[in-house]
């Protein structure tokens, strides 16, 4: 009788650490054969006509694939690699190994959640069960107070009774050693001109930090942030920086692809917590934490609804321009607003953006130049280095005040805003380099400027920095 084999299939998972499919794949048998797809639906063109993934994601996935696959070899296996739909390749793969089972972690959204579905009955026609384990969250979906269909439509509800009755379960720990599957060839990653990037941006030498896929070194950045510069003590003070790579965690890329277990992140919030201190940065992390497992369990509840303009509130009477020229402006940082492109630019160059600055420029979006909010969302998807749907959308949803947001009518002043988190300009300058000689007091209303100030400062409006495209800075409700 042959050895019954496992075929784990990697998806947002790509670590050994608290990775819940490979340990119960482990325990079950010698023989688990890891598995990554490049499925060519995510490399291909949004309806806006930019890459669905973009360069900087690329990139991020491919160090990512092939971090996990050194880890693997380091413990005496190896991870299968493929182009093709997970649908199509697994049920082969099955075929040749004689594996007895697929393991994997669970998706929401739609797109993930019907490959899942596909591969599914392809795998049943042949006997083989798909066995799923939900991996992405600090709360497993099990052990929340709520059914989905009863997740509370405001945060605060919904954070307040988990905080009361729900536990985080412990990480699991990566295996020491698996057996090497001999029976099938691991194949090659694909390059970035295989998965359709034709132009990889420079590095950027102002981008906030280097971000390098992999499990690796995504716990390095955890260590460096809590332990090394002990910068966790005082993150809530910090965390609406917007220069250089200390002012927040910037885990996010790492827990979007599953490089780092946000169970893992909240272990080490407690043993810091432990050793140095316990205080309100150090819950805030945990606090963002539950923002990113509510967004999921929202977009489980909705499910498409997050993507349709009128969001999960299905609010039909907000009405939206779909002004390709004006979304452009917006995209190419050429709004006339130093705060809005200069975050519009650092997203372009490097593909991070700040927390801070990500609500202000959708904001500007849906507020001021009154675009389509999905336009902006699908940009994001394209080009966040940390791009995660459900918390992508829902955000925006919530921005546009079609989600979860319990105010009315929230705007993002960018003047107001600018004032308060760029006093000196540094951060404005730093991306917009036309206006390095205007003072901190004029630099976030350049398109106020006189002709004699233009000239003194060295910024001519309409040639070296755009007239604004719009009036901005009116609306009722601001924060």
């Amino acid at each position: 009788m042959r050895e019954k084999k496992i075929v784990v299939w990697f998806r947002n998972d790509l670590r050994l650490h608290d990775q819940e499919a490979l340990c119960r794949a482990a325990a079950k048998t010698a023989r688990v054969i890891p598995v990554y797809c490049f499925d060519p639906r995510q490399f291909g063109k949004t309806f806006l006509g930019f890459p669905k993934t973009g360069p900087f994601r690329t990139q991020f996935l491919l160090e990512s694939v092939a971090a996990l696959r050194a880890s693997f070899r380091s413990i005496g296996a190896d991870l299968v690699v493929r182009v093709g739909k997970p649908e199509e390749v697994l049920p082969n793969l099955v075929e040749m190994t004689g594996a007895s089972a697929v393991y994997a972690s669970q998706e929401v959204a739609e797109e993930e959640t019907k490959v899942e579905n596909n591969l599914e009955a392809r795998l049943w026609a042949k006997k083989i069960p798909l066995e799923r384990f939900w991996t992405s969250t600090l709360f497993h979906i099990d052990d929340i107070p709520y059914p989905i269909k009863n997740i509370p439509d405001v945060f605060t509800e919904f954070r307040k009774e988990s905080e009361k009755s729900t536990r985080v379960r412990p990480t699991l720990p990566a295996p020491s050693a698996l057996a090497l599957e001999t029976d099938i060839h691991p194949g090659a990653l694909p390059t970035l001109s295989e998965l359709g990037i034709t132009e990889m941006p420079a590095p950027d030498p102002r981008a906030v930090m280097t971000f390098q896929g992999g499990e690796s070194e995504g716990l390095r950045r955890l260590r460096t942030y809590f332990w090394e510069e002990d910068r966790l003590g005082v993150y809530k003070e910090t965390r609406n920086g917007l220069v250089g790579a200390g002012y927040s965690t910037k885990f996010s890329p790492w827990l979007s692809y599953g490089c780092l277990s946000p169970r893992k992140v909240y272990e080490e919030v407690k043993r810091y917590e432990q050793e140095r201190v316990a205080n309100d940065s150090t819950y805030w992390v945990v606090f963002e934490l539950l923002w990113r497992d509510y967004f999921r369990f929202i977009a489980r509840k909705y499910g498409n609804a997050i993507f349709r303009p009128e969001g999960i509130r299905n609010d039909q009477r907000l009405v939206y321009s779909n002004d390709v020229r004006l979304f452009q402006k917006w995209v190419d940082g050429e709004t006339g607003v130093p705060f809005v492109d200069a975050n519009m630019q650092e997203l372009k160059h490097t593909g991070f953006m700040s927390n801070r600055g990500r609500q202000n420029v959708a904001s500007f979006l849906v507020k001021d130049l009154k675009v389509n909010w999905t336009y902006g969302a699908t940009y994001f998807e394209s080009q966040l280095l940390d791009y995660d749907v459900c918390s992508n959308w829902c955000n925006w949803n919530y921005v546009a005040g079609v989600g979860n947001d319990p105010r009315e009518n929230r705007y993002f002043d960018p003047v107001s805003q600018a004032k308060r988190y760029d006093p000196q300009g540094e951060y404005v300058k730093r991306w917009l380099p036309e206006l390095a000689e205007v003072p901190p007091s004029r630099v976030h209303q350049v398109g106020d400027l006189s002709g004699e100030e233009q000239s003194r400062y060295g910024v001519v409006l309409g040639a070296d920095y755009p007239h604004p495209v719009v009036k901005y800075g009116h609306s009722p409700a601001r924060t």
